[in-house]
């Protein structure tokens, strides 16, 4: 059974940092393009970073570029999402994700075949 699992969550002001996992289990997704997603209340569900099977390729929503870092070590079957100078704008629940269909730049969440349950981030100001 595939599962992803997302931790480090929590609450932190304006300007703060916060370092999300994603830790997979069930399959080796190595081979695998893997995504980070989030959702605030009352809106759809967008994306925020992904990354290629080998960790050479990286592309960011607008929104958070130069803010946010992901990366993965595919020896620990983990993907991370380092995010650094929070903003009220950025809470919501954060979703990490994997495709096993698409190869490239998968930024729709119709991409992505398996889901975590999602991690809480909430930035006060």
């Amino acid at each position: 059974q595939v599962q992803l699992v997302e931790s480090g969550g929590g609450e932190v002001q304006a300007g703060g940092s916060l370092s999300l996992s994603c830790a997979a289990s069930g399959r080796t997704f190595s081979g695998y393009t893997m995504g980070w997603f989030r959702q605030a209340p009352g809106k759809e569900r967008e994306f925020v970073a992904t990354i290629s099977w080998s960790g050479g390729n990286t592309y960011y929503a607008e929104t958070v570029k130069g803010r946010f870092t992901v990366s993965r070590d595919n020896a620990k079957n983990t993907v991370y999402l380092q995010m650094n100078s929070l903003k009220p704008e950025d809470t919501a629940v954060y979703y990490c994700a994997v495709t096993i269909r698409y190869s490239g730049r998968a930024i729709s969440p119709g991409s992505y075949d398996y889901w975590g349950q999602g991690t809480q981030v909430t930035v006060s100001s």
